[in-house]
């Protein structure tokens, strides 16, 4: 047996790895390094990240300076606690540049390691807003069929995506979930984007707005579908949250740091959050860090309540010195390389590309933002009947045409077809990002012969 074998025989018998089952794991795609947006296995293969490994490594792969960041914050001190009363310096220089790239109401950031944890916090800073304005009652979080926003225990059950919940439930109390702004599948006559807000108004008032803490949403769904909102959505969902003392949590874990071709996303509606989640592409990937990004009168809340209500939230590796300091790095790079403007324009380039593909009788729908792209699969055009199972045959198709995607598996209830999601690092070369969408033909064509 040579090496690979050996290690994949090793890791077949050591590792449960996330959304686990033999079956998916018999000849894993064996990454061995990176460099821009191509990742190499140790077969010495080529292959486009057409994810960005899983939405994330924004600015490429194998770039030095953050493994330089990393190298020299650990010689100066590799972990220092950031609990009340210490801090360290890259988590200062961080904050503060994320403060000051987000929106005009963020005030402060708490850091998490990841977009769940993120999630889950944003969750409790809700509450403790509500308990310390004397509302202790407003408790209840609204989300959206489709959406993902992690997979602990309360993400969970903020994420409508029922694949997640079958073998975990039941969920946390408390969660209410509602219709998204999904266009291309919403029934009725209805404004899709009025709609869709008015909801989450329904079920603000079904529940009792005296026991709705926020409503959380993706500005354009990653995970779920790539589904990006009629422009009408969020500035109507920001005056119906308004309207019903209701905060909004704006989960851009996917969406933050230049994805979409904004710094965060909401503003290409020209809307505030009181709460953004983020992770991902703060750091590019290259080390686990998230966060929560607090509007100036959650803060306030914070900083104003008396001693006995204070905000016991924590984790050991909050504010970590080493992640923040490679993402201070990380987004210098994003800044300085015009990759939040490079995702505006190159991104456009790729939707079109992508948008060809609608003459082939299993594309349903081509949507994206940014390097954001998602086309769905159906078996039928005109009755939009969600195709089931296609999608894993294109992806293996695709990778073997030289393009790692990710698709996002279809379900009749509620309908949404098999989606191929797109989401390359935001360096990625024109004439590399001109390829993926003749690659997609090829293998759906290849995938329904």
């Amino acid at each position: 047996m040579d090496g690979t074998a050996q290690l994949l025989e090793t890791d077949r018998q050591f590792l449960v790895h996330p959304l686990h089952h033999p079956e998916d794991h018999k000849t894993p795609f064996f990454i061995d390094r990176g460099t821009g947006a191509m990742l190499v296995d140790v077969d010495g293969r080529e292959v486009v990240d057409g994810l960005s490994g899983l939405w994330n490594v924004n600015i490429g792969h194998g770039r030095g300076e953050l493994a330089d960041a990393a190298a020299a914050q650990m010689r100066k001190i590799g972990f220092a606690s950031a609990y009340v009363g210490q801090t360290n310096e890259p988590s200062i220089r961080l904050g503060e540049f994320i403060v000051k790239h987000a929106y005009s109401n963020s005030s402060a950031v708490y850091f998490t390691t990841a977009g769940a944890e993120s999630n889950e916090s944003a969750f409790k800073f809700a509450r403790y807003y509500w308990k310390v304005n004397d509302k202790p009652d407003k408790t209840k979080i609204i989300s959206r069929w489709h959406a993902y926003h992690g997979v602990t225990m309360a993400a969970m059950s903020a994420t409508g995506m029922a694949v997640y919940h079958k073998m975990f439930g039941p969920l946390v109390p408390g969660f209410v979930q509602v219709a998204p702004p999904y266009a291309y599948r919403w029934q009725g006559n209805e404004e899709p984007g009025t709609a869709a807000a008015e909801a989450v108004e329904k079920a603000i008032l079904a529940e009792g707005p005296n026991t709705v803490a926020a409503v959380i949403a993706e500005p354009v769904m990653g995970a779920g579908g790539v589904i990006v909102p009629p422009d009408s959505y969020f500035p109507k969902l920001r005056e119906i949250c308004n309207r019903y003392e209701v905060l909004l949590i704006a989960d851009e874990v996917i969406t933050g740091f230049g994805r979409t071709g904004r710094w965060f996303a909401l503003g290409h509606w020209g809307v505030e959050p009181d709460l953004v989640s983020f992770a991902k592409g703060v750091t590019s990937g290259y080390l686990p860090l998230g966060g929560v990004i607090a509007s100036k009168r959650v803060h306030d809340a914070i900083l104003t309540a008396p001693l006995d209500r204070r905000f016991m939230h924590a984790a050991t590796y909050s504010a970590h010195p080493v992640c923040c300091a490679v993402g201070v790095v990380n987004c210098r790079i994003i800044e300085e390389d015009g990759l939040v403007e490079r995702a505006a324009q190159e991104g456009k380039k790729l939707l079109d590309g992508l948008d060809e593909l609608r003459n082939l009788p299993h594309v349903g729908d081509v949507r994206g933002l940014g390097m954001m792209c998602g086309v769905e699969l159906v078996t039928d055009k005109s009755t939009k009947a969600p195709a089931l199972g296609l999608g894993a045959r294109v992806a293996r198709e695709a990778l073997a045409r030289g393009v790692l995607l990710r698709v996002r598996p279809g379900s009749p209830d509620p309908a949404i077809g098999d989606t191929i999601c797109l989401a390359p690092p935001l360096m990625t070369p024109e004439e590399t990002l001109q390829r993926i969408p003749q690659v997609v033909r090829e293998a759906i064509i290849a995938a329904t012969a």
